[in-house]
C-alpha cells in the first residue's frame, strides 16, 4: 500500500514520458489548428485548442499549461495574419477567451493537483504510523515474556510467539499443527472448553489455571486466558490466547497455605487468636479463636466501641485508647472479659503498631490468660500459707523460752502461792495479748509507742526497760511486720540478752532523721548487760524477720551490732510506712 501510494504521487508529480506526451499534444493541436483554419475557415479557430490545454495542465501543471495556451494564442493570431493579411477583432476576442478558459483550466487543474498531493501526504503518514504500530506489537508479540498465540474458533493454534515456543518446547511448525486442547493435561481439557463456550456465548475475555504438558512430557501450571477478536473487515472470528507460567506462584502459594496451617494448627494449640485494629477506620478483624476468647459470635469485622459491651468498664479505657496511632512499636495490655454466662476472663492483648500505606495498623495475638492467672493466684495463696504456717511454728518456738523466763523472773512472795500464780497469770496474758496481735492480719494499726509498750509490758516490772519517742502511727501491714521484728527481738534478748539478765537493761528509741539525711523515721533498739554466747549469730527465720540476710519485713537499711556487753539494731523507716 505504501508503495502504491508513493508511486501515485511520482505520478501526479510529472514524469519524463508525460512531457514527451504534452509535447506531442502541443504539436498536434498546432498542426490541427493550422489545418482547420485552411480548410474550414476561421470559425473554428481556437476552441479545438480547449482538449490539449486540459492534457497539458493534467500532465505538467499550471506554468506549462498556461505556457501553452499563449502558445496556441499566439499561434492562431499569426495563422489568421498570414491567411487574411489582418487580424479581426473576432480573432482577438477567440484568442482572449482562449487565454482565460486556459488559465482557468491550469488554476483548476493545478489545485486539485494541491489537494490530491495533501491527501496523499497525510494518507502516506498514517500508513507509516499503522506499520510503526504493527512493528511495535510484532516486537512486543515476539519479545513479550507471556506466551501469546493466536487460534480460531476451533482452538487452532496460527501463530505463536517465542515464549512460547519456550514454555512448550515445541517448534513454530510443531505448534502450528497441533490444537489448544493438546497442550492441555487431559484432567483440565474441560476447563478449555468451557473457556471456548463462555466466547462463544458473547464473553469478551475468560481465564483459568490449567496444567499445561511440555513437549518431554512434563506439566507445568499456567494462567490460560483467552478473548475474543471480531475485525469489521474479515468474516471469521480469532480468539487470542494468553498464556502465563503461574508454577512458582503456585508453589509459593501452596506453600504459604501449608504455612499458615501450621500457623493456624500451631495457635490453636496455645489457645491463641489472631487480631488487626486499624486504627484510620476504628475497626477490629480477628480469627474465630479471638472472638471465642471474647466470648462473642465469629465474624469478619467489628466497631472496636462494639466491643466495650463484653470488657470490663475499668479496662476500656486501655482498649479505646488502642485506636489513637502512638509513638511505640510493641503493644502489650491485659484487659478482663465478661462473658455472657457471667464469669471474667483475663485476655492479654500482644501485639505492634505498623503502617500499611497510609492506613495505621496494631496487630497482635489474644491470649486467655484466666487459668495462669488463677494458677499464679493460688501459688501465691499457698506461699503465703507456707508463709503464716513458719511463722505461727517459729512463734510457737520461741513462745516457750519467753513462758520459761517469766516463771524465772517472778518470785513467789512471802511463799505465797496464790499471789506467785495471779502474777504468772497477769504476764502471761500480757504475752497472749502480744500474740494475738501477731496472729492478727493487715487490717490492724496503732501507735509505735502501744506497740512496743505492748511488746515488752511482761518485762517492765522485773527489768530496766526505757521507752521513748514521738508519737507515729504505723498503718496496716506495716504494724503487723514491725509488731513481728519486736517479738523477735524480744525474744532474742529473752534467751541471749539482757531480758534474760536480772541486771540487763534495754533502751528503744526512735526519732526523725537529722536535716539533709532524709525523711526517714530511724528506730533503735539497745541492750546494755551481758549477753550469751555474744560472737554466735545464728541464721534462720528471725534472722530474716529482722533483716540480717536481707531485706527486713518493713522499712530498710537494718543495722545489727552484736558483743559481750550488749546489742544494737537500728532500722529506718520510710515516710509512706508511717503516719504523723
Amino acid at each position: 500500500m505504501g508503495s502504491f501510494l508513493r508511486r501515485l504521487k511520482l505520478n501526479v508529480s510529472g514524469s519524463p514520458l508525460a512531457h514527451v506526451a504534452s509535447l506531442l499534444v502541443l504539436a498536434v493541436s498546432l498542426v490541427f489548428e493550422a489545418a482547420n483554419t485552411v480548410h474550414v475557415g476561421q470559425d473554428a479557430a481556437f476552441i479545438a485548442f480547449i482538449p490539449a490545454i486540459i492534457v497539458i495542465a493534467y500532465l505538467e501543471g499550471r506554468l506549462l499549461a498556461i505556457a501553452a495556451t499563449l502558445l496556441m494564442a499566439a499561434a492562431g493570431l499569426w495563422e489568421r495574419r498570414v491567411l487574411n493579411s489582418q487580424i479581426s477583432a473576432e480573432d482577438w476576442t477567440r484568442a482572449i477567451f482562449l487565454l482565460v478558459s486556459g488559465g482557468l483550466i491550469a488554476f483548476v487543474f493545478h489545485r486539485l493537483r494541491q489537494d490530491l498531493r495533501e491527501a496523499l501526504e497525510v494518507a502516506e503518514a498514517r500508513l507509516a504510523a499503522i506499520d510503526a504500530a504493527e512493528g511495535r506489537y510484532r516486537w512486543a508479540f515476539e519479545r513479550a515474556a507471556l506466551g501469546f498465540a493466536n487460534a480460531n474458533r476451533s482452538g487452532e493454534l496460527l501463530q505463536s510467539n517465542r515464549r512460547l515456543f519456550e514454555m512448550t518446547g515445541y517448534g513454530e511448525e510443531e505448534l502450528a499443527q497441533l490444537e489448544l486442547e493438546a497442550l492441555v493435561l487431559p484432567d483440565d481439557r474441560d476447563a478449555v472448553r468451557d473457556l471456548l463456550k463462555d466466547l462463544s456465548n458473547g464473553a469478551a475475555s475468560s481465564a483459568a489455571d490449567v496444567r499445561l504438558l511440555r513437549k518431554d512430557g512434563k506439566a507445568f501450571w499456567a494462567r490460560l486466558a483467552l478473548s475474543s477478536s471480531r475485525p469489521d473487515e474479515v468474516s471469521t472470528e480469532s480468539v487470542f490466547v494468553v498464556i502465563d507460567d503461574i508454577s512458582e506462584r503456585r508453589a509459593a502459594r501452596e506453600a504459604l497455605r501449608a504455612q499458615k496451617e501450621w500457623l493456624d494448627l500451631a495457635l490453636s494449640a496455645g489457645r491463641l487468636g489472631t487480631w488487626r485494629i486499624d486504627l484510620k477506620e476504628g475497626t477490629v478483624t480477628g480469627s474465630d479463636k479471638f472472638w471465642d476468647i471474647l466470648g462473642l459470635p465469629p465474624t469478619r469485622v467489628r466497631p472496636l466501641e462494639e466491643l466495650s459491651t463484653v470488657i470490663h468498664p475499668a479496662d476500656w479505657l486501655k482498649l479505646a485508647a488502642s485506636a489513637k496511632p502512638s509513638s511505640g512499636v510493641n503493644y502489650d495490655i491485659e484487659i478482663r472479659v465478661r462473658r455472657t454466662d457471667g464469669h471474667v476472663r483475663w485476655i492479654a492483648l500482644r501485639g505492634r503498631q505498623e503502617k500499611h500505606g497510609d492506613r495505621p495498623l496494631r496487630i497482635g495475638v489474644a491470649a486467655d490468660l484466666t487459668e495462669r492467672r488463677q494458677t499464679t493466684l493460688l501459688r501465691a495463696a499457698v506461699k503465703k500459707r507456707e508463709r503464716i504456717m513458719r511463722e505461727e511454728r517459729h512463734r510457737f518456738s520461741n513462745l516457750f523460752p519467753v513462758i520459761t523466763a517469766l516463771v524465772k523472773m517472778i518470785n513467789v512472795p512471802e511463799n505465797d502461792v496464790a499471789k506467785y500464780k495471779e502474777m504468772l497469770i497477769d504476764r502471761i496474758r500480757t504475752l497472749e495479748a502480744t500474740h494475738m496481735l501477731l496472729s492478727g492480719h493487715s487490717n490492724i494499726s496503732g501507735l509505735l509507742h502501744e506497740l512496743v509498750a505492748q511488746e515488752l509490758q511482761p518485762f517492765k516490772e522485773t527489768r530496766d526497760i526505757t521507752i521513748s519517742g514521738p508519737s507515729v502511727l504505723v498503718p496496716g501491714g506495716a504494724a503487723e511486720s514491725f509488731a513481728m521484728i519486736l517479738h523477735e527481738l524480744t525474744t532474742n534478748s529473752v534467751k541471749h540478752g539482757a531480758l534474760g539478765d536480772s541486771q540487763g537493761r534495754v533502751e528503744v528509741k526512735w526519732q526523725f532523721a537529722p536535716a539533709g539525711a532524709g525523711d526517714d523515721l530511724v528506730f533503735d533498739w539497745v541492750e546494755s548487760g551481758r549477753r550469751k554466747n555474744a560472737k554466735v549469730v545464728r541464721h534462720g527465720f528471725g534472722s530474716m524477720i529482722i533483716g540480717v540476710d536481707g531485706t527486713p519485713l518493713v522499712g530498710h537499711s537494718p543495722k545489727l551490732e552484736i558483743s559481750e556487753h550488749g546489742l544494737r539494731y537500728s532500722l529506718r523507716l520510710s515516710r509512706k510506712e508511717i503516719e504523723l
